[in-house]
């Protein structure tokens, strides 16, 4: 039976001092998941505000529609992935864009989407028209490939030991549930009370690759900074290394004043521009004491938010 959609929103304060929402502003919302941001921005630009707001998940979807019934003609919802945000709303639209990646507390409480330990398909999809599943890619991919996503997006050491077990076992037998792979990779690397899974990096990079979730980010960011008005805030939260590097890497480039032809800055070549956005805050906002005790999920939480110019 599937859990009841959660929707405590990470680090909400955060996010609202972040885009100070106001009446008359349009704010867009890329990931509304249980929609508790969404809701916290439209009461906040109340009366006239008005949201956008996107997800692929369309469980989500319906959740969220339900949940902002009252503030009806102030909200426009649509399926679909953040990375598209700049096909579906004008430029220099938004007062304020907010991303909050990762997977929600829902998915991973549902069995039946694949994303968590408990026995469930190998599925992992945000989005389940799509047609790619992790239980193609453990039996389809070549293990080069497979060894390649485990390093690359999930940082596991063991990656090609992992690799040559899979390879071994699929033979005999395909992989179709989460528990099936779990259990292997605890076989192969007992947990011997540590606190976490041995196969919590393998489910994170076969969940990475599977949505294509490093790359939806860096067309996420470049359609939010078409979206955005000058003076308009973007606020993104991430829960991994992977994300939080591309976002201040995009964020370095936005804020510097010259560019530089090639990947290799080279002060010589340096040629003067205007930066286009600038750092709200050069740090990461992190959950306080409090957020950390209600909802220990928020753990790993980061977020950083820029002012386009």
């Amino acid at each position: 039976m599937a859990a009841q959609f959660e929707h405590k929103p990470v680090l909400l304060a955060e996010v609202l001092e972040a885009l100070k929402p106001r009446p008359g502003g349009q704010y867009a919302d890329g990931t509304l998941g249980g929609a508790g941001h969404a809701i916290a921005v439209l009461a906040a630009s109340s009366p006239t505000g008005r949201l956008f707001g996107c997800d692929r998940d369309g469980a989500a979807l319906e959740v969220a529609q339900k949940r902002l019934a009252g503030f009806a003609g102030r909200f426009e919802l649509r399926r679909g992935n953040f990375a598209e945000l700049s096909e579906w709303l004008p430029e220099k639209s938004c007062d304020g864009v907010l991303l909050d990646l990762g997977v929600s507390s829902h998915q991973l409480d549902t069995p039946e989407r694949g994303f968590s330990f408990r026995d469930g398909p190998l599925d992992m999809r945000m989005d389940v028209r799509q047609p790619l599943t992790a239980a193609e890619l453990v039996n389809d991919a070549l293990p080069e490939e497979l060894a390649k996503i485990f390093w690359e997006l999930g940082d596991e050491r063991d990656s090609r030991r992992f690799v040559r077990a899979i390879a071994a076992d699929r033979v005999k037998r395909p992989f179709t549930t989460t528990g099936q792979l779990a259990g292997l990779i605890e076989r192969l690397s007992p947990r011997a009370g540590k606190k976490t899974h041995p196969a919590t990096k393998i489910f994170q990079a076969l969940r990475l690759a599977v949505n294509d979730e490093l790359g939806s980010l860096k067309r996420g960011l470049a359609g939010a900074l078409k979206i955005l008005k000058p003076g308009g805030r973007l606020a993104v939260i991430t829960f991994h290394s992977l994300e939080d590097r591309i976002v201040k890497q995009q964020g370095r480039d936005w804020a510097r004043d010259y560019s530089f032809p090639g990947e290799l800055d080279v002060p010589e070549l340096r040629t003067p521009r205007q930066p286009e956005m600038i750092w709200v805050s050069r740090k990461a906002i992190k959950p306080g004491v409090v957020e950390l005790a209600e909802n220990p999920r928020s753990r790993s939480a980061q977020l950083r938010v820029l002012e386009k110019i």
